[in-house]
This record gives C-alpha cells, sequence and structure tokens, in this order.
C-alpha cells in the first residue's frame, strides 16, 4: 500500500487524528478562506472552494466553522497568504513534500529546514523530489459504499483514472483537472465521499524497517504539527509487520 493511506491507518491507530482535531480544523480552515479569496466565494462557482468546503465536511468541520471561513475571505482576510512547496528528503532517502501555506515564508522555511534536520532528513530545491510524483485528485470512499466492481463501473463513468480498491475501502484516482467533475459525478452513485483532494502521488516507493519507518514517522509528526504545513506526503512503503511494530 503507498506511503499516504498507511500514514492516515498509523494516524488512526494512534488516535492522533482526535488529538490533532482543533489543528486540523484550522488547516481546513485557511484553505477554505484562501480559496474563497482566490475565486467566487460561492462553492458552486469556485471548484476549489467546493473542494475546501467538500474536504472540511468529510472530517466533521461544523457548517458554522466553514460559513466564518468564507466570511474571512470576503472580509479581507486571506490576502496575506502565500502558498509555497518545500522538497526533500527524509530518513532513509525518502522523498518528501510538505506544502505549506504562510503568512512570512521566511519563518516557514527556517522552521521547515531545521525540522528536516533535527530528524535525519535534509531539504533540497523546489523539484528536487516533485518528479517522482504526480498530481492527481483522490477520492476516497467507505468499503460498504458497494462492492469492487460497482465502484469500478462507477468510477469509470465518471471519468476517474484508476481505482485501488482492499478491505479498508476504495480510493479512486483522477486527473488534478478532473478531480471537481469527477467528484460530482461519483456523488450522485455512490453517496458523499470520506475525502476529496489533490494529492501527490507517488510513481516510485522507499520501502523502509523499523528504525527508518519511526524516524520517518517522527518527522512527518513535527512537520504536520506546523501551523504554517497544510500537507505532507512521502513515498514510503512499509510492510505488515513493520505497520504492526510501529
Amino acid at each position: 500500500m503507498a506511503g499516504h493511506s498507511k500514514w492516515a491507518n498509523i494516524q488512526h491507530r494512534k488516535g492522533r487524528q482526535d488529538a490533532a482535531r482543533s489543528k486540523l480544523f484550522s488547516k481546513l480552515s485557511k484553505e477554505i478562506t484562501v480559496a474563497a479569496k482566490m475565486g467566487d466565494p460561492d462553492p458552486d462557482k469556485n471548484p476549489r472552494l467546493r473542494l475546501a468546503v467538500k474536504e472540511a465536511k468529510s472530517q466533521s468541520m461544523p457548517k458554522d466553522n466553514i460559513e466564518r471561513a468564507i466570511a474571512k475571505a470576503t472580509g479581507g482576510e486571506g490576502d496575506e497568504y502565500e502558498e509555497i512547496r518545500y522538497e526533500g528528503y527524509g530518513p532513509g532517502g525518502v522523498a518528501v513534500i510538505v506544502e505549506a501555506m504562510t503568512d512570512n515564508r521566511n519563518r516557514t522555511a527556517s522552521t521547515v529546514r531545521s525540522t528536516f534536520g533535527k530528524h535525519g532528513g535534509n531539504l533540497g530545491e523546489t523539484g528536487s523530489v516533485s518528479f517522482m510524483f504526480e498530481r492527481k485528485g483522490e477520492i476516497v470512499y467507505p468499503s460498504d459504499a458497494g462492492d469492487e466492481d460497482t465502484v469500478m463501473m462507477a468510477a469509470i463513468e465518471a471519468g476517474a483514472e484508476d481505482v485501488e480498491s482492499s478491505e479498508d475501502g476504495h480510493i479512486i484516482y483522477t486527473a488534478d483537472t478532473d478531480l471537481n467533475e469527477v467528484s460530482t459525478a461519483l456523488e450522485a452513485e455512490l453517496g458523499e465521499a470520506e475525502s476529496t483532494k489533490l494529492i501527490w502521488k507517488p510513481m516510485t516507493t522507499t520501502e523502509l524497517d523499523l528504525d527508518g519507518a519511526q524516524k520517518l514517522m517522527r518527522l512527518i509528526e513535527v512537520l504536520e504539527d506546523d501551523d504554517d504545513v497544510q500537507r505532507v506526503t512521502a513515498n514510503f512503503e512499509i510492510s505488515d509487520e513493520v505497520m504492526e511494530a510501529l
């Protein structure tokens, strides 16, 4: 299984999702505010905002919080945020992409660089690892949304590129530019998705032993705990045995 899916499972097992809920809501709010600022404050007329709202709802973010985040944009907030991508290598030579949204580029760059350094990694130039990933849309459905064939047929008809089904659920991949359209079509067939977002999908992965996995998890955890960091992606792979031991 690819790294991003396993990382979500590891977080879930550790109960980190509950512990980090308020931090998650603040990151989702920031994305909603910036999306609303960059386009129309009406999600129906602004695909990026629609996806941000959809993702917030899938994380059980209260409606009031969502409306407040959109209102901030119309009230003039969100101007100061800048989107920056950092790329580097973590422990074991794993490629890491850090997506940030910040009002202080120097502060964020300094924090990200020192976090990589302290946890056995090193920050590279923009483009140094992103060539190992593809920019894709990812739509996640629970296993009870339908059996493998049902979901596959719905995904093909909606214009998706690929489907990965397992006992954990269904992950549907789309071209990055098709995510809004495909997710809308799938919603009509399969109902509300668990998650709908743009991701960096690894084209190659690096397998880690227990020591390497523990070090990488620590790096990702510290990066994700930073308020300026929106999302961290890494191209690691770990065996079921290592997964159990984490």
